[in-house]
């Protein structure tokens, strides 16, 4: 017991989720299966410098992630473990890092310290994003690294604190790109307004607004150079349109041209509230608002210039998705947290818990009810598979909740997040059937395998996004039929013994041929995958059609 008393709870909430999502969930596709496929090509050529998928570069992401993967596997040997822990342990550096940032900016206030680590970990958003094997949480570190040194070069003009804010910003690039500055130059930009009025700090800066801005230009120049000696011998060895994907197609073109995921300006608003669960409706947060946020504190204006540019720009970018403002959620973790430390309200009161005991209740009763109600939610069909114990599970964490309500602040925080990370657990538990059932790529992986083993061509009927190389150790590209005439019927000539691997939607209803017999059929999500013999492509050509 004691040692648990020693182990700091949000290292425990961390702990929770990410065991969860690691024992439990598969590589989600396309996105997860993608990146354990370009790592896995790159362990296979030994080419550390030109990322590639399927045989072909991989121009989309900087090598950072696969980097680390390869280095894991250097050690620990090739195994599914480890590039699935990359992510999570940037997620658990970024937890300590925010808790050290927060004494920066308020060197006086150590529960709010204390606090920021409990609310980032806790929060909805952060919980389930840091158990995903993504870029984005690299690059939330990266930008917490980089602010925390702007705060402290502003607080002691050495130069200590530029050197982080440059390796910060060269990491960053080299994790997702040129974005990292998006994140870091608002708050260096505007230090001589939230300087001078954060806490604890001299009134006027250690050096001249000159120097301060001289020196930000060389910390800057210093961070892409670092990632520079990557990209120029990656840009020289990859060839002409690997080059300009990555000098401008991943930066300035993505902002130009970035109409996938489109949606309206609006969209981060609405969203951002239900990310901030279970903080948002918590009502101690609502009552220390109040009086404990002003913009004449030089923090909260910092967290206003980390923040808000970030949120504006992504905003009028028609291109949107959640992960895109990772790195302000933790500006957000810090503002909830100084707003909490700073409340005369310390027992709290019971009504405070009944809120959030509401909603573990309310998806405690829907994980208890949906199996039972298949007629009301047939799509997606799995609903049906959700394990339902897991739900009366949440039915006991809504009543802790609301029991230990009138807990001093930190230990009233402590116990909500504890519950987030057990619901993310036990939605994991709840689902474990249906991942395994609708996402679980690994038997088509293996069963792939087999076949490349035995000298058979692999191809895929569409686009192929490498979700089968990592997860069957595949040695080989696939090749892509269905885009190109030209390239199916080449195949079907060339190897008409090969495997096609075709889809077909479960809600289509399709016959095939009574000569045409499946070489074996599997389940993804809401399709059937089925393998062809390719040479049946010749007597029926669009066999492999979806519809």
């Amino acid at each position: 017991m004691s040692i648990l008393h020693r182990i700091p709870v949000w290292l425990l909430c961390w702990a929770i989720a990410v065991l969860a999502a690691l024992v439990i969930r598969p590589p989600l596709p396309v996105d997860e299966t993608r990146y354990l496929a370009v790592a896995w090509e790159m362990w296979q050529r030994g080419d550390f410098i030109v990322p590639y998928l399927n045989g072909e570069v991989y121009h989309h992401k900087p090598p950072l992630l696969f980097w680390l993967m390869n280095a894991g596997w250097s050690v620990f040997g090739v195994n599914d473990w480890w590039p699935r822990m990359v992510a999570p342990l940037f997620a658990l550096v970024a937890l300590w890092w925010s808790a050290c940032l927060s004494f920066l900016l308020w060197p006086n206030d150590d529960k709010a310290a204390r606090l920021t680590p409990i609310i980032l970990v806790g929060a909805a958003f952060w919980a389930v994003f840091q158990t995903l094997t993504m870029f984005d949480m690299m690059l939330a570190t990266c930008t917490l690294a980089g602010i925390s040194g702007i705060v402290r070069t502003w607080r002691d003009g050495g130069l200590a604190g530029w050197i982080i804010t440059a390796l910060a910003i060269g990491v960053g690039v080299l994790a997702k790109g040129p974005a990292i500055l998006l994140h870091i130059l608002p708050v260096a930009l505007s230090a001589p307004w939230w300087g001078p009025a954060l806490s604890g700090a001299p009134d006027r800066p250690l050096v001249s607004t000159r120097q301060w801005y001289f020196r930000l230009i060389v910390s800057v120049v210093l961070g892409v150079a670092l990632a520079l000696l990557w990209a120029i011998p990656a840009g020289i060895r990859g060839g002409e349109e690997y080059r300009n994907m990555i000098f401008w197609g991943q930066s300035a073109g993505r902002i130009v041209q970035s109409f996938d995921h489109a949606r309206p300006f609006y969209w981060y608003l609405v969203l951002i509230p239900p990310l901030l669960l279970p903080w948002i409706i918590w009502p101690r947060l609502w009552r220390g608002i109040k009086g404990h946020v002003t913009i004449a504190d030089g923090a909260v204006r910092l967290l206003a210039a980390w923040a808000l540019p970030a949120l504006f720009i992504f905003s009028i970018i028609s291109g949107k998705q959640l992960h895109y403002l990772l790195p302000e959620f933790v500006a957000f973790a810090l503002l909830i947290a100084h707003v909490l430390s700073q409340s005369a309200d310390v027992q709290g009161r019971r009504f405070d818990g009944a809120v959030i005991a509401a909603l573990f209740a309310i998806l405690g009763l829907v994980i208890l009810l949906l199996p039972h109600q298949p007629d009301l939610f047939r799509e997606p069909a799995w609903f049906v598979h959700l394990d339902t114990f897991w739900g009366a599970l949440l039915l006991v964490a809504a009543v802790a909740c609301w029991i230990f309500a009138k807990r001093d602040i930190i230990k009233s925080a402590a116990v909500l997040a504890l519950s987030m990370s057990l619901l993310v657990a036990v939605v994991h538990l709840s689902a474990r059937d249906v991942l395994s059932f609708a996402y679980d790529l690994r038997p088509i992986a293996q069963a792939l395998k087999a076949h490349e083993d035995k000298g058979v061509p692999l191809a895929n009927f569409g686009t192929y996004h490498g979700q089968y190389q990592f997860l069957g150790r595949l040695e080989h590209p696939m090749a892509q039929l269905g885009l190109e005439k030209k390239t199916t019927d080449a195949f079907v000539a060339a190897h008409p013994d090969g495997i096609i691997v075709a889809y077909y939607h479960v809600k289509h209803e399709r016959t095939f041929p009574d000569d045409a017999q499946p070489i074996a059929t599997y389940r993804f999500r809401d399709f059937d995958v089925v393998f062809w013999r390719a040479g049946l492509l010749n007597k029926y050509p669009n066999l492999a059609d979806r519809f």
